[in-house]
């Protein structure tokens, strides 16, 4: 099974962390899995390449684990308000389409 944890400060989404196998079906073969990954890698680029901000990202080969952090979504790190806003509205989006396949 996997694991999301997403981390939080007040009502700003600034990252999470991916544990596990989805144990759809075998590694290779599973679709689950294979659009947890999709959709994690369309928010890092999405943050990285469209929204021109740093994002911090670690995926273990050997165990599936995923962290994703995007300082730019907090105000310490980012100036930009609308930024702020969009980096975390794409980290919230993921929150809710997580949560609609619970």
């Amino acid at each position: 099974m996997t694991k999301v944890v997403f981390f939080k400060s007040g009502d700003t989404y600034w990252g999470f962390e991916e544990q596990g196998h989805t144990g759809y079906a075998d590694a290779g073969q599973d679709v689950l899995c294979s659009a947890l990954s999709a959709m994690t890698m369309l928010i890092i680029n999405a943050i990285d390449i469209a929204y021109a901000s740093d994002v911090d990202y670690q995926i273990d080969e050997e165990t599936t684990d995923i962290r994703v952090i995007a300082r730019g979504a907090l105000p310490d790190y980012e100036s930009d308000e609308q930024k702020r806003y969009a980096i975390s509205g794409l980290i919230m989006a993921y929150f809710y389409q997580l949560s609609d396949l619970i």
